[in-house]
């Protein structure tokens, strides 16, 4: 029995699709197009930026230890709402790792999770990601709704929204590095 060319290529096709269901190929082939598909986040103009009523915010650092969202009051805040398990979170880490690493002491990151732990360090070592990791503590009070993740704001130095982006973002790109420049220039 001869197989024909047609057939061959149609069971590879078939393999390829599968192998984006069932194997870790799939997984690492879906962020990429996640990333792809990622659109700079929206700027909000300071004429239209509603600013924060106060920065009175329990978080969690890194080591488990309590601290309040008042350290920030003054400063450029970049704030970053993620879940391990969601593929456009996965997706959207890495432009949020290029943004840390260039303006690491410029501007104070914020990148919160709601999840415990272990899974948390698992996927930050997986993912060679050394951003600074805060653990939002659910029914705390917030200066602002908590969104479904992936979400980002972008605070001025007054405390006023410029950037509320709901859904992934890329955000290592010119159009958020001018507008962090110009914040961390204002006085």
């Amino acid at each position: 029995m001869k197989i024909s060319k047609k057939t061959i290529f149609n069971i590879l096709l078939i393999a390829l699709v599968l192998s984006f269901f069932v194997t870790p190929l799939g997984y690492h082939g879906k962020v990429l197009l996640n990333r792809m598909f990622a659109m700079s986040p929206d700027i909000l103009p300071s004429t239209e930026a509603r600013k924060i009523p106060d920065y009175d915010w329990q978080l969690k650092d890194p080591q488990w230890e309590f601290f309040n969202f008042e350290q920030s009051k003054g400063r450029v805040v970049f704030i970053n709402f993620w879940a391990s398990w969601r593929l456009p979170c996965a997706a959207e880490l890495k432009g949020v790792q290029h943004l840390y690493e260039r303006y690491t002491g410029s501007v104070d990151f914020y990148i919160i999770t709601d999840e415990e732990r272990e899974p948390v360090e698992e996927f930050m070592e997986e993912n060679d990601f050394s951003f600074p990791l805060t653990y939002l503590i659910i029914g705390a009070p917030a200066p602002f709704e908590i969104p479904e993740p992936p979400a980002s704001i972008i605070l001025d130095k007054n405390g006023h929204i410029r950037v509320q982006q709901d859904g992934i973002a890329d955000w290592d790109n010119a159009k958020i590095y001018d507008l962090i420049d110009e914040l961390i220039e204002e006085e």
